[in-house]
């Protein structure tokens, strides 16, 4: 994608109006977004530069597969993380979140991105979170996700190195997953999700 002035700054800008232009679903989501327009009017360095911290804050981008059948999403088991999250990564340096998306798919699942409407190539949601793990690795993500179509019965190459495993999630079935087993704002997005579409 090309974005203004083409320099990492004019990246930096174009990701601040998308973040301007999310329209919160909740509290803790505005306040996230509040957080997230500070940091990004506050420096010019939002990508990672070096694992697994440097610098911190710094920008992921996160997708969620969904089912437009039923609803049902699909989750990864996250080695590194011990938990069942939304596939994702994060955004190298001067590149945008949506071409996040589709280097990102095509590496840890290996099929072309498809984004669901009503939001398209604009992020659906925004969290502002601290990274599980040792203290030292412990980092701030600022996570935009984006919506993707998928399909049940779709053919998938998870990375086995990143990967436990994959399986498709009901939103019943994520409200009752144990508190530490799945991606905590997980549920927010989807009542969010639920409320935008049909």
């Amino acid at each position: 994608m090309s974005y203004p002035g083409g320099s990492i700054g004019g990246m930096r800008d174009e990701i601040r109006a998308l973040v301007d232009e999310l329209t919160p679903g909740d509290e803790q989501e505005a306040r996230h977004r509040e957080a997230a327009l500070a940091w990004l009017a506050a420096t010019e360095d939002i990508f990672r530069r070096a694992k697994p911290r440097t610098p911190s804050p710094h920008l992921v981008a996160y997708f969620l597969l969904r089912d437009p059948a039923d609803g049902a999403v699909l989750l990864v088991d996250h080695r590194l993380a011990g938990m069942w999250l939304p596939s994702g990564g994060h955004v190298e340096p001067g590149e945008h979140p949506a071409d996040t998306v589709r280097r990102e798919l095509r590496e840890e699942l290996g099929v072309a991105a498809v984004f669901a409407p009503p939001f398209g190539e604009r992020p659906a949601f925004l969290t502002v979170t601290e990274t599980v793990g040792p203290p030292e690795q412990r980092h701030t993500d600022v996570s935009l996700w984006y919506v993707l179509s998928a399909h049940r019965d779709q053919r998938f190459t998870p990375d086995p190195v990143e990967f436990a495993g994959i399986r498709w999630w009901t939103t019943a079935e994520v409200a009752e997953a144990p508190a530490g087993t799945i991606e905590p704002h997980l549920g927010r997005m989807l009542t969010k999700l639920a409320a935008a579409t049909p």
